[in-house]
């Protein structure tokens, strides 16, 4: 993957001419613009191998050098810098305020899109900013956390799913343990799946089955089996054995999931170990290994992408620091941006962000 030599566009783009692509899941919509800003090209392409190929061939075929985009990452950005073309990225947020400068500030057109973004890219060059892609390793532990969150994300869902069904056939199963997912929890729910099986369990009972699965927790066997003889009586019989099979489905799946967790927190570990930058994510306080990972991976290499990170991270070396304390520097004026974010309730706008603005202005009033 090919990195960009300059934080700034030149002046001109090659040829005089800019383009603009606008991705979705099935097909991209491509617009070409010329410097008086006519739309010269407008071509659509399925999203396939073939498709990345024809991609770029329209876009060399034109005369394009420079492409805008609304995201930074995946199979289109790999072939559009492997091809050496300069991708510029703006933001979902962004285009749809620009819309409004062409009269369509309503709803969402593709390809509509596409020649907002490349006539952006021809009257906004001062603002806008090249991609320089993420290291390798970076790009792969923001994967692997990613992939991560995912499963986590499926995994309280579908324990939202088991405890909804659980409270109308097996009450007493609800809150037994901290979390519905837990270790104990579904072993509890391997061996004692109906009202009938629990009713079985005395204090002493339940006491010998916890120690035989390795129970770790705090709470009495005498406090947990009131527990289950105080909550309402669930299903039984037939009825409560039927309810069963869906409970033990549930339960296959959510072992699932929370070992494939695991082993996807054991991976970001392993990535996160061999990161150069690693150091100075773990050192944060109280940021754990996931959590440190997720932050590296999601801040990633932002100087080279963000003119205000960059200005941070340049100023902080010309002061004498060496790499891992201006990237320090950098980490703690991100964690103060997102701990604001976090307390006004609003997602990070880089039109907001003051310390960015100023700098873009600045350079905006030197280009003139």
């Amino acid at each position: 993957m090919k990195s960009a030599t300059s934080n700034t566009l030149p002046e001109q783009p090659p040829n005089s001419v800019t383009g603009g692509l606008d991705w979705a899941r099935d097909d991209h919509a491509v617009s070409v613009v010329d410097a008086r800003g006519r739309e010269i090209c407008r071509h659509t392409v399925e999203h396939s191998a073939a498709g990345l190929v024809e991609l770029v061939d329209v876009l060399i075929g034109a005369g394009v050098g420079e492409v805008a985009i609304e995201r930074p990452d995946g199979p289109i950005i790999d072939a559009l810098l492997d091809a050496g073309l300069t991708v510029v990225v703006i933001s979902p947020n962004q285009v749809k305020n620009l819309r409004g400068r062409y009269g369509s500030a309503g709803n969402k057109d593709d390809r509509f899109d596409a020649f907002v973004l490349a006539d952006t890219l021809r009257t906004d060059r001062a603002r806008l900013r090249p991609l320089t892609p993420d290291g390798p390793a970076t790009v792969a532990l923001r994967r692997v956390c990613r992939a991560r969150k995912d499963l986590v994300s499926h995994s309280v869902g579908l324990a939202n799913q088991l405890r909804a069904h659980l409270r109308n056939v097996f009450p007493g199963a609800v809150g037994l343990f901290a979390e519905i997912d837990s270790p104990v929890s579904l072993a509890f729910l391997a061996r004692f799946d109906t009202q009938d099986r629990a009713d079985w369990l005395t204090p002493v009972r339940l006491g010998k089955w916890l120690a035989s699965v390795g129970y770790s927790g705090r709470t009495d066997p005498t406090v947990l089996h009131a527990h289950l003889t105080g909550a309402p009586r669930g299903a039984v019989a037939d009825h409560g054995a039927t309810q069963a099979h869906i409970t033990h489905a549930l339960t296959a799946v959510l072992n699932t999931l929370v070992e494939q967790i695991k082993a996807l927190s054991d991976r970001i570990s392993a990535q996160l170990a061999a990161h150069a930058d690693q150091h100075i994510f773990t050192n944060l306080p109280r940021s754990g290994r996931v959590r440190a990972a997720r932050l590296l991976a999601e801040i990633g290499d932002s100087r080279h992408a963000n003119p205000w990170a960059a200005d941070l991270y340049n100023r902080a070396r010309a002061r004498g620091h060496d790499h891992a304390h201006a990237v320090r520097i950098l980490a703690r004026a991100w964690l103060f941006v997102i701990w604001h974010c976090w307390q006004d309730g609003v997602a990070h706008d880089p039109a907001k962000h003051g310390a960015l603005q100023r700098l873009l202005n600045h350079d905006q009033h030197v280009a003139a």
